[in-house]
C-alpha cells in the first residue's frame, strides 16, 4: 500500500472512530429495562417532551423533510431571543436560543403520513421550550410508556425496517405482549455516520 493510500485509510478509520465517539456523547432518554434477550428489550420510559412534525412521502423522503424542519427549530428557528452585550465598540444584537441535539430521531407511519420526532433535552419542561417559528413543528408531552424494542445496525432502508418490524411482532407474540400502537423507527446517528457504525431500533408500545 502506498503512503498516500495508507494515510487515507488511517484518516477514514480516525473519522469513523471520532464520529462514533461524538454520537455516543449525545444525550439519550433514560429508561428501565424490564426484559433483555440479546437484541430484544422491553423498556419503561418516563414522560418525555418532544418536538415533532407530520410529513408525507416515502420513508426516506419523510425522514429528510422532517429532520430539516426539526433541525431548523432546535438551531434557532424559535421565538425566544436573548441580547448579547459587546464592548470596544459597544454593540447589541439578538441571538436565537439554540437547543441541544438528542438521540434518537424517531419516525412513525400513520394514515399515509409520517410523524418525525426529536426528544428534547431532559432539562427542558414543555413550558420552558421556546415557541417554534414554523407552525408545522409541534411541542408536546408524551406520557410514560412501555416499549418493546429490537436493535439492529447498518442502514435502515424500508425493506430492512419492514423485516425487523415483523421480527419484533413475533417476539411480542412469543412473550404474550399486547401492542398498543404502531411501530416506530428510531435512529441514533447523524447522517454522515458510516453505515457499519449506525445504531437503529424498531419500537412498539405494549401494555404494562
Amino acid at each position: 500500500m502506498s503512503m498516500t493510500l495508507r494515510r487515507m485509510a488511517m484518516t477514514a478509520v480516525f473519522a469513523a472512530v471520532f464520529l462514533g465517539t461524538v454520537a455516543m456523547a449525545v444525550e439519550e432518554p433514560v429508561f428501565k429495562v424490564v426484559l433483555h434477550e440479546g437484541d430484544f428489550d422491553v423498556r419503561d420510559y418516563p414522560a418525555l417532551v418532544v418536538a415533532e412534525v407530520t410529513v408525507s412521502g416515502d420513508q426516506k423522503q419523510a425522514a429528510n423533510r422532517g429532520f430539516r424542519l426539526l433541525a431548523g427549530y432546535i438551531f434557532g428557528g424559535n421565538r425566544t431571543r436573548q441580547s448579547i452585550a459587546m464592548t470596544a465598540p459597544v454593540a447589541q444584537a439578538p441571538a436565537s436560543q439554540t437547543i441541544a441535539m438528542t438521540a434518537p430521531v424517531t419516525q412513525t407511519q400513520s394514515a399515509g403520513q409520517w410523524v418525525v420526532r426529536f426528544t428534547m433535552p431532559s432539562r427542558y419542561s414543555l413550558e420552558a421550550l421556546p415557541e417554534p417559528n414554523d407552525p408545522q413543528v409541534k411541542l408536546r408531552l408524551i406520557p410514560p410508556s412501555r416499549l418493546a424494542v429490537l436493535r439492529f445496525s447498518g442502514l435502515a432502508g424500508a425493506d430492512t425496517v419492514e423485516a425487523k418490524t415483523a421480527d419484533l411482532k413475533k417476539r411480542l407474540s412469543a412473550h404474550q405482549l399486547q401492542a398498543t400502537g404502531p411501530a416506530t423507527l428510531a435512529q441514533y446517528n447523524p447522517p454522515w455516520t458510516p453505515w457499519f457504525m449506525r445504531r437503529n431500533e424498531v419500537m412498539i408500545p405494549v401494555a404494562p
